[in-house]
């Protein structure tokens, strides 16, 4: 098992709950982050861009203080590689000492927090946390609807700094919602994690209130279409084939499976009767062909855009230098302060990650943090399969949305990292079953 579980119990001092209290802070604005950009403090919406940094930083440090970052090749790696990258960037890359942090921050500051949650969290945080998530799907689902219907002009769409608009074009005129997050990839971060959670549900249905777990799927289905997202479509479908593996290796799993599969679809049928529904199922429907006959198919999709992308981050290293243009160039804020422009296709290209990281910080630092990232992957992935075989469901489920986003999800964007700092926390505290002893001043 990885470090931060195989430790004994952890004796926390009582005045540690505030450390406990800040990383559940860190995912309070992760997800209303947006919302106080758009709606709150629209003047303030450059600065609180950051939000969460300063906040990530004092959970480190205090976790630091206190032995609760655990010392092993994923965190030594990635802090050694993020101080690397910011004098590498100085001296050989763009030469902003602002931006090399902004990018090294990644490395230093939020692959060491996914371990700080691991370490902190138990199994039974991680069970409470999802309850509370089915049931802040409600209210998410019905922005989106909302927002899918109303026009870019409306409020409930106003962009960043109160700018009109906030959607992101889709199909058949209508735009991608962002709910209560900047972008719409925010979205299609919020459910995939709810996959995880309600499908996981599905296999323990005793532990979670049948009326919500039942309104939680509701949601999901109906946020799929209304999205507009291909990969979210993706995500979930990989979501339930890992639901799949869990009822193999548990029969009991599989009726479960099976009836959970039955009222997903009686779910959809009903669903498609109403006209929102109906609407939404035809524009995704026609953002998912329009995209897939230009991509070659699910092949192309497949192919291209997944491992083609790998490849080619390593085919194009002849042509850049060796340590790379310098961490943060690839961010659309790196861009802005180094280049003067918001496009992070100025210098390298920000949209495919391993393309970016290697485009950043060269051919070794790139290697090393890649690798970094597959590593701790595969360790996950180990670690969840062997619960899985003492019959134990939950990091499994939440294994999905990790092998989607920590190989090579933008970690440059600061709605996709901090989602996948947190379920990847997540997953390592699901694997730590003990209960941590609060000791008083």
């Amino acid at each position: 098992m990885l470090k931060s579980n195989k430790a004994k119990s952890v004796m926390l001092h009582s005045k540690d709950n505030a450390l406990k209290n800040g990383i559940w802070l860190f995912f309070w604005l992760l997800i209303f982050e947006g919302a106080l950009r758009k709606w709150v403090l629209p003047g303030l919406a450059t600065p609180l861009l950051l939000i969460r940094d300063p906040l990530a930083l004092w959970i480190v440090f205090k976790a630091w203080h206190r032995g609760l970052v655990p010392f092993n090749i994923y965190t030594f790696g990635a802090v050694a590689v993020g101080v690397i990258s910011i004098f590498t960037a100085v001296l050989f890359g763009h030469g902003s000492f602002l931006v090399a942090i902004y990018g090294s921050r990644v490395w230093f500051l939020y692959f060491p927090l996914i371990f700080v949650i691991g370490s902190v969290f138990t199994k039974d945080d991680v069970m409470k946390f999802a309850q509370k998530y089915l049931i802040l799907s409600i209210p998410m689902t019905l922005l989106i609807v909302i927002q899918f219907y109303s026009p870019q002009s409306a409020w409930v769409n106003r962009g960043i700094g109160g700018n009109e608009g906030a959607g992101f074009s889709g199909a058949m005129d209508f735009f991608r919602p962002p709910g209560t997050f900047s972008f719409a990839s925010g979205v299609g971060g919020f459910y995939s994690a709810l996959a995880c959670f309600v499908f996981y549900y599905w296999l323990d249905p005793k532990s979670i209130n049948k009326k919500l777990l039942i309104a939680s799927t509701i949601c999901l289905i109906i946020a799929v279409p209304i999205s507009i997202i291909r990969g979210l479509f993706f995500e979930v479908m990989i979501t339930l084939a890992f639901m799949l593996v869990s009822a193999f290796r548990k029969p009991q799993n599989a009726g479960r499976m099976v009836a959970a599969i039955a009222v997903g679809c009686f779910l959809i049928l009903i669903l498609s009767q109403l006209s929102f529904f109906q609407t939404a199922i035809e524009a995704f429907t026609m953002r998912f062909t329009t995209a897939n006959d230009s991509e070659g198919g699910l092949g192309g999709v497949v192919g291209n855009r997944y491992f083609g992308t790998m490849i080619y981050a390593f085919t194009m290293t002849a042509s850049q230098p060796f340590w790379g243009y310098g961490s943060g160039i690839g961010t659309n804020v790196g861009a802005v302060i180094a280049t003067g422009k918001a496009d992070f296709y100025s210098v390298v290209n920000g949209e495919v990650e391993w393309q970016r990281v290697i485009g950043e910080l060269g051919i070794l630092l790139g290697i090393i943090i890649i690798g970094i990232r597959i590593g701790l992957s595969f360790k996950l992935l180990k670690e969840s399969y062997q619960l899985l075989t003492r019959e134990y469901s939950l990091p499994w489920m939440i294994l999905p949305f990790c092998l989607m986003n920590l190989p090579q999800g933008q970690l440059g964007s600061p709605i996709p990292l901090g989602f996948t700092t947190w379920m990847a926390g997540m997953l390592l505290a699901s694997c730590n079953s003990k209960k941590r002893k609060i000791v008083n001043s």
